[in-house]
C-alpha cells in the first residue's frame, strides 16, 4: 500500500523538526509513572493551579455570572456574589455581542482593550492605544501570531536568549526561520553582555542570516533575573542600531522576589529615552493571566501590544488574527479583570489584597528555600530566582556519569533529571530543552509546590543527588564553572 499524507515520512520536516522540551521525554515518562501509581511532582511547567495554588475569588466570581448570567436575575443573588462582582459581571457581559458564547472582534473586545490600555498607562506613565492592543489565547498565541509576521523564510533568524523557553526555539523552527542564540552569562546572575549580542549577530549574517527581530525574557525563563534598567536601555539602543523589532516577552512582571531590581517594562524605558528613538524602535510587548498570583493557565488570557508599528503592517497583522475569528471570551474577561483589579474601597478589595500578597509572599519564601537547597547539595550552584517561577540550577556531572549517559544513548542531563524522576517522582525538564553551553549541564524547576511541602521536596533531592554523585564521582574534584 502507498504511503499516506499524514503518514510520519510524508509530513512537513519542520514539524518533525520541532522539539519542545517542557513537555517531552521527561514529561511523557512521568506520566507513565503516574498511571502506574507513583506519586508525581509535576515541577516541569509553571501551572500554578496544579500545584496547589487556590484561584483568586473575585475573578472567579465575577466569570461565573458570566458564565450563567441567569443568576444576574436571580433575586437572592446578591446573599451569594458581592455587588462589585455583580455590577463587574454587567459591565463585562454589556461590552459583548451576546455573552461568552459569541464570537468577539479577532483583536478582542473593545471594552477590555480599553481596559488593557489604561493598565498599561498606569504601569508605564505614557498614554496605550487599544488599537495597537490585542487580546490572544495566553501570550504563547501572540508570540507565534508576531514571529509569524516577522519570518519570511530559512535565512530570517530571531536573537533569542540562551537558556531560552523553547516556545521560541519550537515556533522559530515551526516557522521555518532560524533561531540565532545569545548567551546569558551565568557567572553574572545570567547577565546579557552587548558584546556578545553584536557577536551573535555577526556570525549570523556571515552565514547569510538576516537577523530581524530580537526576543528578552524578563524576568527570565527559566533563568529568574531581572533586567536592569540599563542592561534594558543598551538593548534599546543595539536593537535600534541593527534594525531590529524587539520582542518583550513579560509575562512574569508580577512574579518579583527581591527589591533591588522591581519589573520596569521595555516600553517605559523605551519612552523615557525619548527622541528620536521612542519614536522608531518598534517594539511588541506580551503579558498573560496566566504567571503572577493570578496563574490562571487553563483560561488561555494574553495580550500583545505593538508600539510603532505602521498601520499596513498593523492591518496585516489584524488580518492573520482575523483567520481564527476570536480569542476565547471568558479569557479575555479574566484579562479585563486582571488590568483592573478591585480597587480601595471596594467590597472585595481587601480579601482580594490579602490573597495577592499572600501568594506573591509565599511564593518569595519559597523561592528562597528552593535556591538554598540546591546550594546545600554535592555539585550544586544554583543562582537566586529574582523573579518569574523557576530555578534553574547548574548540575556538575562527573565525567564518569557522562560517560554513563553516552552508554544509554541519553544526553548527561537527560540521564540526570531521568534517574531523579524514577528516585523521587519530581518531574524537572532538563537544561539541554532550553539551550546551554557546551559541557555544563542544568535542570529546570517551578518553585510552584507548596511552601509546607518544599522542605521535604528539597530533602528528597538532596538525598537523590548525594547519592548519584556518590555513585559517579571519582572524587579527585573539578572547577564548577
Amino acid at each position: 500500500m502507498s504511503s499516506k499524507p499524514l503518514d510520519y515520512e510524508n509530513l512537513n520536516e519542520n514539524v518533525k523538526k520541532t522539539q519542545y522540551a517542557v513537555r517531552g521525554e521527561l514529561y511523557l515518562r512521568a506520566s507513565e509513572l503516574q498511571k502506574e501509581g507513583k506519586k508525581i511532582i509535576f515541577t516541569n511547567v509553571g501551572n500554578p493551579h496544579a500545584l496547589g495554588q487556590k484561584p483568586l475569588t473575585f475573578p472567579r466570581q465575577v466569570i461565573a455570572l458570566c458564565q450563567a448570567p441567569f443568576l444576574l436575575d436571580d433575586p437572592n443573588v446578591g446573599l451569594i456574589f458581592p455587588a462589585d462582582a455583580i455590577a463587574r459581571a454587567k459591565q463585562f457581559l454589556a461590552m459583548t455581542s451576546g455573552g461568552l458564547g459569541a464570537y468577539s472582534d479577532s483583536r478582542g473586545i473593545p471594552g477590555v482593550r480599553k481596559l488593557v490600555a489604561e493598565f498599561i498607562e498606569r504601569r508605564d506613565g505614557y498614554p496605550s492605544d487599544p488599537e495597537l492592543i490585542f487580546l490572544t489565547d495566553g501570550a504563547s498565541k501572540g508570540v507565534m501570531q508576531i514571529l509569524n509576521s516577522v519570518i519570511r523564510g530559512p535565512s530570517d533568524g530571531i536573537l533569542v536568549p540562551v537558556p531560552q523557553y523553547p516556545l521560541y526555539s519550537a515556533s522559530i523552527q515551526l516557522l521555518g526561520g532560524s533561531l540565532v542564540p545569545y548567551y546569558l552569562e551565568e557567572t553574572a546572575n545570567w547577565g546579557l553582555d552587548i558584546n556578545d549580542l553584536r557577536q551573535s549577530v555577526e556570525q549570523a549574517r556571515f552565514k547569510g542570516i538576516t537577523v530581524r527581530a530580537m526576543v528578552i525574557i524578563n524576568p527570565g525563563n527559566p533563568t529568574g533575573q531581572c533586567l536592569s534598567v540599563a542592561n534594558i536601555k543598551q538593548i534599546i539602543q543595539f536593537c535600534h542600531q541593527e534594525n531590529l523589532v524587539l520582542l518583550g516577552d513579560e509575562v512574569y512582571q508580577q512574579n518579583i522576589y527581591q527589591d533591588e531590581r522591581p519589573f520596569i517594562s521595555a516600553r517605559k524605558v523605551l519612552f523615557d529615552m525619548g527622541l528620536p528613538i521612542s519614536k522608531e524602535l518598534q517594539l511588541v510587548s506580551f503579558h498573560t493571566v496566566s504567571k503572577g498570583y493570578w496563574g490562571e493557565c487553563g483560561q488561555r488570557g494574553g495580550y500583545f501590544e505593538m508600539t510603532n508599528i505602521s498601520p499596513r503592517a498593523v492591518e496585516e497583522i489584524y488580518k492573520v488574527a482575523s483567520i481564527s475569528l476570536s480569542p476565547n471570551v471568558p479569557g479575555q474577561i479574566f484579562m479585563g479583570l486582571m488590568v483592573n483589579p478591585p480597587k480601595p474601597g471596594d467590597i472585595s478589595y481587601d480579601q482580594f489584597v490579602r490573597e495577592s500578597k499572600g501568594i506573591l509572599e509565599s511564593l518569595r519564601k519559597r523561592a528562597r528555600i528552593m535556591t538554598d537547597g540546591f546550594n546545600s547539595c554535592r555539585n550544586v550552584v544554583c543562582n537566586f530566582t529574582e523573579g518569574a517561577m523557576y530555578s534553574f540550577p547548574q548540575i556538575r556531572l562527573p565525567p564518569r556519569a557522562i560517560e554513563a549517559a553516552k552508554k544509554v544513548g541519553k544526553v548527561p542531563d537527560v540521564f540526570y533529571c531521568l534517574r531523579l524522576l524514577e528516585a523521587t517522582g519530581i518531574s524537572t525538564v532538563p537544561g539541554s530543552g532550553f539551550g546551554q553551553k557546551e559541557g555544563v549541564f542544568h535542570l529546570r524547576t517551578t518553585i510552584l509546590p507548596a511552601e509546607e511541602d518544599m522542605p521535604a521536596i528539597m530533602d528528597s533531592f538532596k538525598k537523590f543527588n548525594d547519592e548519584f554523585m556518590e555513585q559517579y564521582e571519582d572524587h579527585r574534584g573539578y572547577s564548577r564553572m
